[in-house]
Order: structure tokens, then C-alpha cells, then sequence
């Protein structure tokens, strides 16, 4: 895994979706019709979605829009009330929330969900073995591959140092930084990031920047954040949603021109600051 900051292998820009055999293959996540109904109340209403593998895909909207029950939806930990979710052209529509895991998605929350009296490294660890299997079988025949393994990830979340520290110690920005290595442990094929700079000081969300863009392809990321100057940063392409239904998906210069992108969060088409940051 390449350090936080460091040039991606192949050379090209962050969050651009890979060439040659990877682009050819299916995409990594795909929503096909998806919906969710509350009684009279539709909460995400025919959402279609395509997000290549490897890339970093944004997903905004107004509060109220549906990202973050849209995320719980392709996580499993919602049903759908109509449609269908493809993992790698897999259809697992109808799978537990267990079973997705296991095939490769992981999610970083909101809210935090780290136990605070373990070290750092423990967390990461604990993680790992969800992935592998009970203790038994990382301990202690593997003890030491799970240990380079935990200390390799830390590493490049920036908090190699911090290993032995208890997560009650660490600063907001820091947690954040040890959930991402803590959704890494389980090796997912795709990462869901649910408001990772929520919180954060400006030093921090630049750190935070810097620490996906150096994820491998290996991992496609789709990113909910309120903070849209870490999403135009990051995204290569972004959708927005509002009131369930998608409004628009398109570059990050097409959803910066877009009038009904302006009135679906202020209110009004004229132009005002919504995106404060550079292209």
C-alpha cells in the first residue's frame, strides 16, 4: 500500500478509474432501479448508480436526500423495497449484511464506532480477525503475519507512531484516520466513507485528502460528505441526490455549472457560494 501523499503506481490522477483490463471487466458497484419505501414516505426512489472499479465516486445532496440510507441499502443492513444491487457484476440483492462483508464491502460510519479502552493497533486487529476468522485462527500460528499486517495499515494512515495509544487518547481527526485503516483490515474490494471529515480542522481534512487519494485501485471508494470542497478534491465523478431520486451524475465542473444542483441545496438557481473552492 502506498504511504499517505505518495504518487498512485500507475501515474494517473487520483480518483481517475483504471485502464485496460480492469476498466473492460464489470463495474465494482451497480443500482439498478433501487428504491426504499417507509409506508407513503420514499426515502430513495429508482436510484441508478455505476461506479467503475477503482474509482472515487462522490455522492452529495441536501439533507434528507437519501445517501445515508442509500448507503445502508448497498451495505445491507437495509432491504430494498424494489431493485437490485450487483457487486462486481454479482447480483447480492438478497444477501445478509454478513455475507456482503465477507465479498468485499466495508463502511466507515458517522458516528465513530471504535472501542475506545483498546490501543490503536488492538482495533485494527480485532478487525482483521473478523475478516479471517475467530482468534484461533490468527493465534498464534499466524500471530506475526497479522502483526505486520496491522502495523503496515497503520502505517499508512499516518498513525504508525500511535499503535500502542488507547483510542480515548487520540484526536477527533485521528479516530477518523483509524477508522479508514480499520475498514482496510477487511480487505474490502469496496470502501463506503459516510461523512469522514465530519468534524474535522482544516489540517485534519487535508491529511484525510491526502490518505485516500494514496488508496490502491484495488479499492473502489464512494464518498457521502458534506464538506464538498473534500469531495470536488477527491471525486471524479459525483452524484448528486435530493428527495430520494438522482438529480444528477456528472463531473465535478458539470455539477459545479448545475442550476438545479444550486436550487436543490439553496433554494434558488442563482448563483451563490455553494462550492467555495477551486476547480
Amino acid at each position: 500500500m502506498s504511504a499517505p501523499g505518495g504518487p498512485r503506481a500507475d501515474g494517473r490522477p487520483a480518483g481517475e478509474p483504471p485502464t485496460g483490463d480492469t476498466a473492460g471487466g464489470p463495474p465494482a458497484l451497480a443500482l439498478r432501479g433501487v428504491s426504499r419505501h417507509f409506508g407513503a414516505l420514499r426515502a430513495v426512489d429508482a436510484v441508478d448508480l455505476v461506479v467503475p472499479t477503482g474509482a472515487r465516486h462522490g455522492l452529495i445532496g441536501p439533507n434528507g436526500a437519501g445517501k445515508s440510507t442509500l448507503f445502508r441499502l448497498i451495505t445491507g443492513t437495509l432491504r430494498v423495497s424494489a431493485g437490485s444491487i450487483l457487486l462486481g457484476g454479482h447480483d447480492i440483492t438478497g444477501q445478509r449484511e454478513s455475507v456482503r462483508a465477507r465479498l468485499g464491502i466495508s463502511q466507515t460510519l458517522q458516528h465513530s464506532s471504535l472501542f475506545l479502552p483498546l490501543t490503536v493497533a488492538q482495533n485494527v486487529m480485532l478487525a482483521a480477525q473478523r475478516r479471517h476468522g475467530s482468534p484461533g485462527s490468527l493465534w498464534p500460528r499466524r500471530q506475526q503475519a497479522a502483526r505486520d499486517r496491522v502495523a503496515e495499515l497503520l502505517k499508512a494512515v499516518g498513525l504508525g507512531a500511535r499503535a500502542d495509544t488507547t483510542v480515548g487518547e487520540l484526536s477527533h481527526g485521528q479516530r477518523r484516520q483509524l477508522e479508514i485503516a480499520v475498514a482496510l483490515a477487511c480487505e474490502p474490494r469496496l470502501l463506503l466513507l459516510d461523512e469522514p471529515a465530519a468534524g474535522m480542522s482544516r489540517a485534519e481534512g487535508e491529511r484525510l485528502v491526502e490518505l485516500i487519494r494514496a488508496l490502491p485501485d484495488t479499492v473502489t471508494v464512494v464518498l457521502v460528505e458534506h464538506d464538498l470542497d473534500v469531495v470536488f478534491q477527491l471525486a471524479s465523478t459525483i452524484t448528486v441526490l435530493h428527495l430520494g431520486e438522482v438529480l444528477l451524475t456528472g463531473s465535478p465542473s458539470g455539477v459545479r455549472a448545475s442550476a438545479a444542483v444550486r436550487e436543490a441545496y439553496l433554494g434558488t438557481a442563482d448563483r451563490a457560494e455553494l462550492f467555495v473552492g477551486g476547480d
